[in-house]
């Protein structure tokens, strides 16, 4: 029987774990609503801090961070495990990350501050901030009330931060290029003010470290699929955050706020359409989404270049929200498949490295074939390796039988 004092006793528990998931949520949103906000006035952006020639120039400054997150984000992780602590490195991170977009403004506008200095600003901008990310979307993990409804919680938070950042971030640009900084720099901060609130939750016991991590990942090789679509979703995504910026700025001559509702069209249907996909693989299984979304997405990319017009050009980017969202949580869960439930946290860890790398790849191949050959071979590029990938691991990912396939736990 439960008694009137033990109801009392858990209501403020509930409450609290309710706070904590739309902090925690909150964090996530503004953390990947800073980032997109940069993306499509990005070109006018490195200019006014100092850089000579756009595309070189936001390869650098877009892949730093990125590169930033790939170094740091097991890092914190490992720190945040061995102190069993997980609200400190949350709120520096968020301050940090807020302090560090700050700066970049400041550094702008200081006579003789160089490009390089920026760049550095911005390594250490992405280290901050990925604490922020990556410990919140543990700590959800570790939040009482449901893996369902915290990671909805998680996943509703990235689709709205992707999804308003990039036209957001393009109607700032038209004020002033430096003015997303400044509107990523406060939201960060008031982030980071409300995670003091949080209440740590980090799991005590036995630590998972690095190197077991790694023996348990080679022992599911399974896992390699996931990886890999992973790694090529977040390059396109990459790819069109910048070379698709440009060449629609480019191409159809348009505005800041003009490229950001294009990145729009992509992230809005991208964002919407998760839940529903994720409960179609849920019912078909993760195979057919994610290998005909794939070849369907490669070919999308390369429909966008061949677009005569803006118009047809916006509605094959609604169409290529649509298929990411068709692929990206059967990747996921195919994560959560192929692994047991103690490493799970190791194993989207891992697939979270892989789409940082992915994302900082899509920057660079974007960037290095759109220099050397042009618009039209960056896009066949991008829209080839997408699809060639599915291609050749297809018949093997057929195969793949998840309930005879090993985990970490057996």
């Amino acid at each position: 029987m439960v008694t009137v004092g033990a109801l009392r006793r858990s209501t403020p528990d509930v409450t609290a774990v309710q706070r904590d998931r739309a902090i925690l949520a909150l964090t996530i949103f503004v953390v990947l609503f800073a980032q997109v906000l940069l993306y499509p006035g990005v070109t006018d952006l490195v200019t006014a801090l100092g850089a000579v020639g756009d595309l070189d120039a936001s390869t650098w400054f877009l892949g730093s961070e990125f590169a930033a997150f790939v170094l740091f984000a097991g890092l914190w992780g490992v720190v945040s495990d061995r102190t069993g602590r997980r609200v400190p490195f949350i709120v520096a991170g968020a301050i940090g990350g807020s302090a560090g977009y700050a700066a970049l403004v400041v550094i702008g506008g200081t006579p003789g501050a160089t490009f390089e200095s920026v760049i550095v600003v911005r390594f250490l901008q992405g280290a901050a901030t990925i604490s922020a990310f990556s410990l919140a979307m543990t700590m959800l993990m570790d939040l009482e009330g449901g893996n369902g409804q915290n990671m909805g919680a998680a996943g509703i938070a990235i689709g709205l931060g992707t999804a308003s950042g990039a036209p957001v971030g393009g109607a700032l640009t038209e004020i002033g290029p430096l003015v997303p900084l400044w509107v990523a720099s406060g939201a960060l901060l008031l982030a980071g003010l409300l995670a003091l609130l949080l209440v740590d939750r980090a799991p005590t016991g036995q630590r998972v470290g690095l190197r077991s991590a790694v023996r348990r990942l080679r022992e599911t090789p399974a896992l390699g699929f996931p990886y890999a679509f992973g790694f090529m979703d977040r390059l396109t995504a990459g790819f069109f955050a910048l070379v698709g910026t440009v060449y629609f700025r480019d191409v159809f001559d348009l505005d800041a706020a003009g490229a950001g509702i294009m990145l729009g069209l992509f992230f809005v249907p991208f964002a919407l359409l998760q839940y529903p996909f994720g409960v179609l693989s849920d019912r078909v299984g993760r195979q057919v989404p994610v290998a005909v979304g794939s070849i369907c997405y490669g070919g999308a990319v390369l429909a966008v270049y061949l677009a005569p017009t803006v118009w047809l050009a916006g509605a094959t980017m609604v169409l290529l929200g649509v298929l990411g969202a068709l692929i990206s949580p059967a990747t996921m869960a195919l994560v959560s498949d192929l692994s047991g439930d103690a490493d799970r946290g190791v194993a989207m860890g891992g697939f979270n490295v892989f789409g940082n790398l992915g994302f900082l790849a899509g920057f660079v191949v974007g960037s290095v074939v759109t220099d050397s050959f042009g618009y039209g071979a960056a896009f066949a590029t991008a829209g080839l390796l997408e699809a060639g990938i599915v291609v050749v691991a297809l018949p093997a990912f057929l195969r793949l039988d998840l309930a005879r396939t090993a985990t970490f736990t057996e």
